[in-house]
């Protein structure tokens, strides 16, 4: 359980990092910022992966794993998590606002979870379902409570962008559990042939399409680019505890456990001036207690003996 909630834990540094780095100097007010930084942050992370693998002497590793069957199948769950899955969260944004699609995108644990019992037969006890809805609960009720008077440009295509979102977002680890399970593709090899894949998607296709390589070269030599690479340090770290713990506990409970994010995203955030409401906080320890629990076959750890009898 520890690599799903230290995923969580690192994915909420790289976010709040990343949100620095896109407030600075060219990305401040730049259409193309979100695509812009997505793409820098994943060949910044495959860079890192690249020296990472090639000090322990594996890249052969990764290179015979893009070979099989099995790397296949982590290729296409690249691109389901990153320019499927991303494109989908950006384009939500853009037409119903972030509020709304952080709502609705934060359910994809919960397709995750459907899938994963019908693909890779995980099951979840009924108390560990309830509590992957108490946590989601709890993640749509911050992002309702942030949408303000923010207005909806095309409600029908935002609503289709953030079930894109959810649906790419969601079978991503299923398809990566089901990938890692050769012994030629480990989740350090998977993480590589991921990171790879997507920066070279967003290269190839995604950044030519929206125009926006003027935007990156604009921004390679400025402070927001090193702080996208110590972003993506962090974000590299989260990728390698989550493909950790889905290889380990499964995809559902991983999952369960790494959109724990968002809660420590307000945490960290409080660090760069950015004070959470109580209502933020309140939010934070419903996700905190309801992961923690989704993720946690026995309740009896935590002295919960009865409440778990009565829920089964």
């Amino acid at each position: 359980m520890k690599y799903g909630l230290l995923s969580g834990i690192t994915w909420g540094i790289d976010t709040v990092i990343l949100g620095v780095a896109c407030a600075l100097y060219p990305f401040l007010g730049a259409e193309q910022t979100a695509l812009a930084s997505a793409f820098m942050h994943d060949v910044a992370a495959a860079l890192i992966l690249f020296v990472f693998m090639g000090a322990r002497g594996r890249l052969g590793d990764t290179l015979a794993a893009f070979k099989t069957r099995s790397g296949r199948v982590v290729m296409l769950a690249a691109l389901l998590g990153g320019p499927v899955g991303m494109s989908g969260y950006l384009l939500a944004i853009n037409n119903i606002g972030a509020g709304y699609t952080a709502a609705i995108s934060a359910f994809y644990p919960a397709v995750g979870a459907m899938l994963a019992m019908l693909i890779l037969k995980e099951r979840m006890a009924p108390r560990q379902l309830v509590a992957l809805l108490v946590a989601l609960l709890g993640v749509v009720a911050m992002g309702w409570s942030s949408t303000g008077a923010e207005t909806a440009i095309n409600p029908l295509l935002g609503i289709f962008g953030a079930l894109l979102c959810v649906f790419g977002w969601g079978s991503e680890a299923v398809i990566l559990a089901w990938g890692m399970r050769d012994d030629l593709v480990d989740n350090e090899t998977a993480l590589q042939i991921r990171e790879t894949t997507s920066a070279l998607t967003y290269g190839l296709v995604v950044i030519p399409f929206v125009h926006a390589y003027g935007l990156v070269f604009q921004a390679s030599f400025t402070l927001a680019n090193a702080i996208i690479v110590l972003a993506a340090l962090a974000g590299t770290a989260s990728y390698l505890f989550y493909y950790k713990g889905i290889d380990l506990i499964g995809a559902s409970r991983c999952m369960a456990l790494n959109i724990s994010y968002v809660a420590w995203a307000v945490i960290f955030g409080a660090f760069t001036g950015v004070i959470p409401s109580a209502f933020e906080i309140l939010c934070c320890v419903v996700i905190m207690v309801g992961t923690v629990l989704s993720a946690t076959p026995d309740w009896s750890d935590f002295g919960l003996k009865k409440v778990a009898e009565s829920t089964d």
